[in-house]
């Protein structure tokens, strides 16, 4: 079944190039616009998409509380969001995390990035393009109130389940951390699963997150 999408921007250039985009792919289908996030809410409870591509910045209502109305503060109960912005600045990046978002991309990216995202952030996993990812990565190392080893909270996890946690937060893909701990895929998706369960996250970008703040990983290492 196709990944059914609502895209909400309030330049109509912006929502009509991504729709042609989009519509292009055989298994995406785009449902609905909206130029406003009060649009965007009522689309979303109208239409009941899979995913919402959401501005951050519209009138009416933002993106940011436009999601958190969406999700109601339960990303499980709406569609995956999927923020995009031309911005890359921290406190969208946080913001949009905050209100549930399972991924966040700049306009800016080229459109088989875009379709990459819409597809990862629909089948359940999160998403943030590298640019965002760098940014997020050099706020946490510039922090100097970092521990300096993990926290009481990841000595639930199995010295393996460690292994794929450090490799999910240099940005490695399910794929790639299988090569590399030389484990078939599947293996790698059931650790991290139980890493996500054990932790109580919601998702691969709160591990991340998780990752940096217990110390487990630093910047450049």
């Amino acid at each position: 079944m196709a990944v059914t999408v609502v895209i909400a921007d309030d330049q109509t250039m912006v929502r009509q190039s991504f729709r042609a985009v989009l519509d292009a792919q055989p298994d995406i289908e785009v449902v609905g616009e909206a130029s406003t996030g009060i649009e965007a809410v009522a689309a979303c409870d109208r239409l009941r998409p899979d995913l919402v591509l959401m501005d951050v910045r519209m009138p009416e209502l933002d993106g940011l509380a436009a999601t958190r109305r969406i999700l109601g503060g339960d990303p499980d109960r709406g569609p995956r969001v999927l923020m995009l912005t031309t911005f890359d600045a921290d406190e969208y990046v946080y913001g949009a995390l905050a209100a549930g978002a399972s991924g966040f991309l700049l306009k800016d990216s080229p459109p088989e990035e875009l379709t990459h995202a819409v597809r990862v952030v629909a089948a359940g996993e999160a998403l943030l393009s590298p640019k965002v990812t760098r940014a997020l990565i050099a706020d946490y190392a510039a922090r100097p109130t970092l521990p300096a080893s993990p926290n009481g909270t990841l000595s639930a996890l199995t010295d393996r389940e460690l292994d794929v946690m450090k490799l999910v937060a240099a940005g490695q893909s399910n794929a790639e951390i299988a090569a590399e701990l030389v484990l078939a895929e599947q293996t790698v998706k059931t650790h991290v699963s139980r890493i996500l369960n054990k932790l109580d996250l919601r998702d691969r970008t709160q591990m991340v997150v998780c990752a940096y703040e217990s110390g487990l990983v630093r910047a450049g290492r």
